[in-house]
């Protein structure tokens, strides 16, 4: 018998990690497997993992504040940006270096059933992909010198400085997976209902 390549969600989908369709894939699993993904390994400040649910939610506000004109499509792209994480997990950049071309692959196939499911290209346009990597590696940086434990100069040096006027007010937010969970999911169907 081959290898099992496919997971059971707990919304009774059965997600085929090889050939990943659009019917199997629901926001619900989504929000729930990224609440419960810690970034930076886990390794951060607080009674609660940092969770990829938190960190799209703030990619899409940064992506927002970056991009005032986007059209909701892109913001829904911007938070969705990590969703194949719910079930391949978050890896750290030296760890997707050293597995190479594979990981890729995989994500892309998520990806592209991700966002068919969701009406978005199965790729976006490449400008879009660039403003949400930018949104993305500032909030890298907020999390680092925030809960990661990076000084500010390091931080820097890795992701870049952001433009104060973009980060202004905004808080790296520790929350229970549940609450994680149900902002996430928020945001998507508030989104979806202003396409």
């Amino acid at each position: 018998m081959p290898p099992r390549a496919w997971q059971r969600m707990l919304s009774g989908r059965r997600l085929d990690l090889l050939d990943p369709t659009p019917m199997d894939i629901e926001i619900d699993d989504i929000a729930h497997g990224l609440a419960f993904v810690a970034r930076w390994n886990g390794q951060t400040v607080g009674d609660f993992p940092y969770s990829v649910a938190e960190h799209s939610v703030l990619v899409e506000v940064l992506f927002r504040r970056m991009q005032p004109k986007a059209p909701v499509k892109w913001q829904l792209a911007a938070l969705l940006h990590d969703a194949p994480e719910y079930v391949i997990g978050d890896m750290i950049s030296p760890v997707k270096s050293a597995i190479g071309p594979n990981y890729d692959e995989l994500d892309q196939r998520l990806t592209a059933a991700i966002h068919i499911r969701f009406g978005l290209p199965a790729v976006l346009p490449k400008t879009v992909k660039i403003a949400i990597k930018k949104a993305d590696k500032i909030s890298a940086y907020l999390e680092a010198t925030r809960i990661a434990g990076f000084s500010e100069a390091e931080a820097e040096k890795i992701f870049g400085k952001p433009k104060p006027e973009i980060i202004e007010g905004l808080d790296v937010l520790l929350r229970a997976p549940v609450d994680a969970r149900n902002a996430f999911t928020q945001r998507h169907n508030d989104l979806l209902a202003a396409l």
